[in-house]
């Protein structure tokens, strides 16, 4: 239907597809082919994970996995799951399309809602001398408007967002289908813990960026949930950690 519409959308199917994108998303999905242990292993040594409290070996675990050198689809990833902090942080229902569609998000990374409007967010975490070109804009205008076609009772619009610079004529394209462009806004540090309390019996449960069900796991405001910046602030307030692995119980 995408091709039908905006031919020039095919071009997007084969961008940036590669091993290391392949493989990374699986291990996002949740699919471990080698091990269900705690994926804070990953980032601890075992006599860490033996000896340290769980305040104290989980924020470790963090603070390295923060720190550690990744891929450009786990840059990525994390700057989306950034940009949709923002707006969750202004009251929208994020959906994380992108991570959870992988190579079938069709330009979809944010679908935020907030009562009958809607916002398609196309997410771009790039090095400063790599400019944003119209096809880019060009795929999310289709995006949205395939959207509006679908849901003809909400108000849709896109927005781009990306940590370089767009092109003049990419500048002069967004303004005429009416993107909004945010430019210069790079990845910062935030509170990236989920500390979830869960619809079966109310138990507290904080989730970090490396748990499997991060991702689906939405924080819902004024209900007690809440994003954290460390674990001793999630603790505190009466949350533990998710303990659901690829075989194991949550």
């Amino acid at each position: 239907m995408f091709e039908k519409l905006f031919p020039w959308l095919s071009e997007f199917k084969e961008e940036g597809i590669d091993d290391e994108m392949i493989r990374v998303t699986d291990e996002a999905s949740g699919y471990d082919s080698e091990s269900d242990d705690d994926r804070a292993l990953k980032w601890l040594t075992p006599e860490e994970f033996a000896r340290l409290p769980t305040n104290q070996k989980y924020q470790l675990a963090l603070d390295r996995y923060r720190s550690n050198r990744r891929s450009k689809w786990e840059v990525g990833r994390d700057y989306e799951r950034f940009i949709g902090y923002q707006y969750e942080r202004d009251g929208f229902d994020v959906t994380y399309h992108g991570i959870e569609e992988g190579l079938d998000d069709m330009g979809r990374d944010l679908i935020c809602k907030r009562d009958n409007r809607v916002v398609i967010v196309q997410c771009k975490c790039w090095s400063a001398d790599r400019p944003i070109h119209e096809k880019h804009i060009f795929q999310l205008f289709g995006t949205v408007k395939v959207f509006q076609i679908d849901h003809p009772s909400m108000v849709v619009s896109g927005h781009f967002v990306t940590s370089t610079r767009l092109s003049p004529r990419a500048k002069v394209f967004a303004d005429s289908l009416a993107i909004k462009t945010k430019e210069d806004f790079p990845l910062r540090e935030y509170p990236c813990i989920k500390c979830n309390i869960s619809p079966r019996g109310g138990e507290k449960i904080y989730h970090l960026p490396f748990d499997q069900q991060y991702d689906r796991t939405k924080i819902i405001p004024n209900s007690g949930e809440f994003y954290a910046m460390t674990v001793v602030e999630a603790e505190k307030r009466g949350f533990r950690r998710a303990f659901r692995y690829r075989g194991g119980g949550g």
